[in-house]
């Protein structure tokens, strides 16, 4: 039985569809889900902690490769299907909750002992709340070594990208600020049930252990970012001296001259190492 016969079985097992509204599509790609075990390199040294496994489809490769997997799952007619499908396993774990809600901190602390060594994210995110979940992973400043995701392939583009370059938004700055990310494989909207309206993407993101720049005031420098990425169309003077928040345009301009950047430069062209010399020039003053 492959994937795809086994979703429809399963499904109609449970007489369960898709829930819309939590953004559910069941993956039925054997080429993805090996991208995916691959690319976050499991063993049983790690514990990984899996985000909305849905009906289990991952889930049954990764415990095979882990210690431990702890599912987070909200759907409360998924938490059925999966003890069903998982209760012989003794390395796995569900918890029926809102992964925004959940203490990761609290979870990784009381799971690692017993062999485990690393702990690992893998998901295939829903797109309505893709963002949130990846900035509560990494904002959290969990003890975790990387987070292995499907997203829409928009959303991945920006991720990936390198700060200053094509598709560039503010979040490319906190990615790269905490992680080294890694486009891994691109998935065809025609590999879930039912089909979405997007293409997806698996990426990677590994976990630095000291941020990629230096700065003094890193909440500083992320407010710098989310202010001239709010007026993305005006120039990055004229972003910064609109918000008020940073001072007289003259005393921006004259900040950038001395800091050697272009006066009519836009926001999404610095680099992450741009942003760190703007924001500790203004935590001096």
């Amino acid at each position: 039985m492959n994937i795809l016969e086994e979703t429809k079985f399963i499904m109609k097992k449970y007489a369960i569809t898709a829930n819309k509204r939590l953004g559910q599509n069941f993956l039925i790609d054997d080429k993805a889900i090996d991208a995916i075990i691959e690319s976050s390199n499991i063993s049983k040294e790690d514990l990984v902690i899996e985000i909305g496994p849905g009906l289990g489809t991952l889930t049954k490769y990764l415990l095979e490769d882990a210690g431990k997997v702890i599912c987070i799952e909200l759907d409360t007619k998924m938490i059925k299907i999966l003890e069903d499908r998982f209760s012989l396993y003794n390395n796995f774990e569900i918890i029926n909750d809102d992964i925004l809600k959940v203490d990761l901190n609290k979870l990784i602390y009381e799971n690692k002992n017993n062999g485990i060594k690393r702990v690992k994210v893998v998901a295939n995110l829903p797109y309505y709340i893709t963002t949130p979940i990846i900035m509560k992973l990494i904002e959290d400043k969990l003890d975790i070594e990387s987070i292995t995701i499907m997203i829409q392939k928009e959303v991945a583009d920006r991720l990936t990208a390198i700060p200053g370059e094509e598709d560039t938004g503010a979040i490319t700055y906190t990615i790269n600020y905490y992680t080294k990310p890694f486009k891994i494989y691109n998935v065809d909207k025609t590999s879930f049930l039912p089909v979405p309206e997007v293409n997806s993407t698996i990426i990677r993101l590994d976990i630095l252990k000291t941020p990629s720049v230096k700065v003094k005031n890193e909440k500083l420098m992320f407010k710098i970012i989310k202010t001239v990425f709010m007026q993305k169309r005006k120039t990055l003077l004229n972003g910064l001296a609109n918000s008020k928040l940073f001072g007289e345009k003259e005393k921006i301009q004259n900040m950038l001259i001395e800091l050697g950047i272009d006066v009519n430069i836009r926001g999404e062209k610095l680099t992450l190492e741009k942003y760190a010399q703007i924001a500790d020039y203004l935590s001096k003053k």
